[in-house]
């Protein structure tokens, strides 16, 4: 703590250059880094980020509805990724081609067919959410937060690809559900509020 103490005006000194774009975060590191061992103020930083970690670990530890949503952030990360790379699984997911375009080229692809995919999930869970409340039957929208649009069993990989419907034009998209999701965006708000204040 004391050397925090001391190196304080240097610390916010380089905050305020950071934050007012005098000197890129890039170049700063690599002024701190190149003379670390001997950079108080480095080392200064470095024992920050160490305070924060520990606070952020205490708070983690002590507030359970915040594991529960970091916890249900990770799940959702997980998901994405695991969707993205079943979706990429030529060549066993690995990028062999050492050029960086290509490499580009490869996961922007991946990206656009992953997120096709989830669009088309999207629209097949909003008909059948349509179709039930035809039926009579009542939506709550804590269940429909909890269904994930990386679904997989319906989506042939293997399976032939047919181009003559390329032309067909399809129906327009309808957003809207009737389903008033308003307590859950005010529930999300309180605990981001309750989060950011804690």
């Amino acid at each position: 703590m004391d050397l925090i103490e001391s190196q304080f005006r240097h610390l916010m000194r380089v905050a305020v250059s950071v934050r007012e774009g005098a000197i890129s975060s890039t170049l700063l590191l690599r002024r701190l880094r190149a003379g670390s061992r001997k950079s108080a103020t480095y080392t200064a930083f470095r024992e920050v980020g160490r305070v924060i970690r520990t606070v952020q670990l205490l708070r983690y530890l002590s507030d359970a509805p915040l594991r529960r949503r970091v916890t249900a952030a990770t799940n959702k990360v997980e998901a994405f990724n695991g969707f993205s790379q079943w979706i990429g699984f030529g060549n066993g997911g690995v990028i062999t081609d050492n050029d960086p375009v290509e490499q580009e080229k490869t996961a922007k692809c991946n990206a656009l067919l992953t997120n096709a995919m989830i669009f088309h999930n999207a629209l097949d869970i909003a008909e059948v959410v349509r179709q039930l409340q035809e039926e009579g039957y009542a939506i709550d929208p804590e269940d429909l937060a909890h269904i994930s649009p990386y679904l997989t069993e319906h989506i042939k990989r293997f399976g032939e690809y047919s181009t003559h419907e390329l032309g067909i034009q399809p129906e327009a998209y309808d957003p809207k559900l009737n389903v008033d999701f308003t307590r859950l965006r005010e529930e999300n708000l309180t605990s981001e509020g309750f989060a950011q204040a804690a």
